[in-house]
C-alpha cells in the first residue's frame, strides 16, 4: 500500500529507551552477609573441634604407648657378648625373625616327600583335631545364632515392647560378649570337666553377645510401616517380628551368620588352650616342647581351613541372596 507499513497504518518506530537500573532488595544483601557470617563462624568452629580433637587424640596416643611400654628401654646382647641399652623395639623385631626362621622347617627338592612327611608327622592326628574343631565351632554358632536371633528383637529399641524387657535383653548380651572366649571356657571346663563341650558352651555363648548386638543394629534400621500394617491389621508383637521385621533383616542375619562362623573357627582352635578340645590341646603342646615346626604345621592347617570356609561362605551368601532377590 502506498505510503504504508502494514494493514494497520504506516510503521511507527518505537522509541528505544534504556531501561533504569533496578537497585538491589536490601533484604538480598543481609540475607548473603547473615550466610557468610555464618559459614565462616561454623568452619571456624569445625577447625578448632578439628585442632583440639587431634591434640586429645595424639595425647591418649602418647600415653597409651607409654603405658604400653612402647618407649621402654631394655638391655640388649650385643655379638661380642657386652650388654647396651637399646630401644625395645628395634631390639625384640630380629627375635620375632629368629622366632620365625625356628617355625620354617628345612625343605630340600630331592627329599621334598620325606621332608613333608617328617613336617606333618602327627597328620592323622591333627585331621581328626581339625574335624572337632569345625564341630565345635559349627554347634557353637547354631546356639549362638537361635539365642542371638531371639534376643536381637527385644534388645531393638524400635521393637522392644517395654523399657524394662529392652534393657534386661541388652545387659545379658553385653555380659554375654565382654566375657572372653578363653575364660567362658576356664568356666565350663571347671563346671563340665575337659572336653568339647565346655568349648561349645564357650564360644556359643559369646557369639550369643555378639550376634545379638549386630542383629539388634540391623533391627533398628529397618521400615517400620510393614509393622505398622501387621499392627493395623490385628496382628500381635510376634506377627509384627515375623512377617515386618524378619523378611527385611534376613539377607544381613545370613551374613553375619557366615561371618561369625568363621570367625568360631577360629576361637575353637585356641580355647583347646585351656582343655576345651580341638587343635588347640596341640598348640598348647607343641609350645610346651618348643616343637616350631609342628607349631607352623597347625598354623597352615588353621589358615587353609578358614581360606576354605571364607570362599565356602562367600558363595553361599551370594547364592542365598541372589535368590532372595529373585
Amino acid at each position: 500500500r502506498p505510503g504504508g507499513g502494514g494493514p494497520y497504518g504506516p510503521a511507527v518506530p518505537f522509541p528505544m529507551t534504556a531501561i533504569p537500573d533496578i537497585p538491589e532488595a536490601p533484604q538480598t544483601v543481609d540475607a548473603v552477609s547473615t550466610f557468610e557470617r555464618e559459614f565462616a563462624e561454623h568452619r571456624r568452629r569445625s577447625r578448632l573441634s578439628w585442632t583440639v580433637g587431634s591434640f586429645l587424640f595424639f595425647l591418649i596416643f602418647l600415653i597409651t604407648a607409654e603405658l604400653g611400654d612402647f618407649s621402654r628401654v631394655t638391655q640388649v646382647t650385643m655379638p661380642d657378648g657386652s650388654r647396651e641399652w637399646r630401644w625395645i623395639i628395634p631390639a625384640g623385631l630380629p627375635r620375632l625373625g629368629e622366632y620365625i626362621s625356628q617355625t620354617v622347617p628345612v625343605l630340600r627338592w630331592e627329599s621334598l616327600g620325606a621332608d613333608l612327611a617328617e613336617w606333618f608327622w602327627r597328620w592323622q592326628t591333627w585331621l581328626r583335631l581339625l574335624l572337632e574343631t569345625v564341630l565345635i565351632a559349627f554347634m557353637a554358632t547354631v546356639f549362638g545364632v537361635i539365642g542371638g536371633f531371639i534376643l536381637s528383637f527385644p534388645a531393638s529399641r524400635n521393637l522392644a515392647p517395654n523399657k524394662t524387657v529392652l534393657w534386661i535383653s541388652r545387659r545379658y548380651l553385653e555380659i554375654a560378649r565382654t566375657v572372653p572366649e578363653l575364660v567362658w571356657a576356664l568356666i565350663f571346663v571347671f563346671c563340665f570337666s575337659v572336653g568339647p563341650m565346655a568349648g561349645v558352651l564357650a564360644i556359643g555363648l559369646h557369639a550369643c553377645g555378639a550376634l545379638g548386638k549386630l542383629y539388634s543394629e540391623v533391627n533398628e534400621n529397618i521400615d517400620m510401616r510393614p509393622l505398622e500394617g501387621v499392627k493395623a491389621a490385628g496382628g500381635t508383637w510376634f506377627d509384627q517380628i515375623r512377617y515386618g521385621a524378619v523378611p527385611q533383616v534376613l539377607p544381613n542375619i545370613i551374613s553375619y551368620t557366615l561371618l561369625r562362623f568363621e570367625i568360631n573357627v577360629r576361637a575353637s582352635s585356641i580355647i583347646g588352650y585351656v582343655g576345651a578340645g580341638g587343635l588347640g590341646q596341640e598348640i598348647r603342646v607343641a609350645m610346651s616342647f618348643q616343637e616350631y615346626t609342628d607349631l607352623s604345621a597347625l598354623f597352615l592347617i588353621i589358615l587353609a581351613t578358614v581360606i576354605v570356609i571364607d570362599y565356602g561362605s562367600e558363595k553361599l551368601r551370594h547364592r542365598i541372596i541372589g535368590l532372595g532377590q529373585q
